[in-house]
């Protein structure tokens, strides 16, 4: 995961990084409404960073393949009638929250040290 890491690092330089929405956008895995008539649909928002939302997507896969919690999860979107896709988009977004306080806290860290 260390080198996923440092692909999300890109955010600890930037002012955009006010809120885990923001987090998620900088990324592209914000939700963007892509409904047609009566059907409602929101795709990711391709936007942004690529690397960042390659690293959440193989955090996503590492999930769903070890962590049980994960696929409890991605089971009952399944049963809710998800798409895989609609379920990865959640997931991204999922992460993006978790990692929005990681980075904050890291990025403290690293101020905190370049004052001394």
């Amino acid at each position: 995961m260390p080198q996923f890491w440092a692909q999300l690092q890109f955010a600890r330089t930037t002012d955009r990084l006010t809120s885990d929405a923001a987090l998620a956008a900088l990324c592209g895995v914000s939700p963007v409404e892509a409904s047609s008539g009566k059907t409602v649909r929101h795709r990711l928002n391709r936007g942004d960073d690529r690397q960042a939302n390659n690293a959440l997507w193989v955090i996503a896969l590492t999930r769903l393949r070890i962590d049980s919690a994960t696929r409890a999860y991605a089971q009952r979107r399944t049963t809710q009638g998800k798409s895989t896709k609609e379920i990865m988009r959640c997931l991204k977004r999922y992460l993006a929250r978790a990692l929005y306080p990681l980075l904050l806290a890291d990025l403290h860290h690293a101020q905190r040290r370049s004052l001394t």
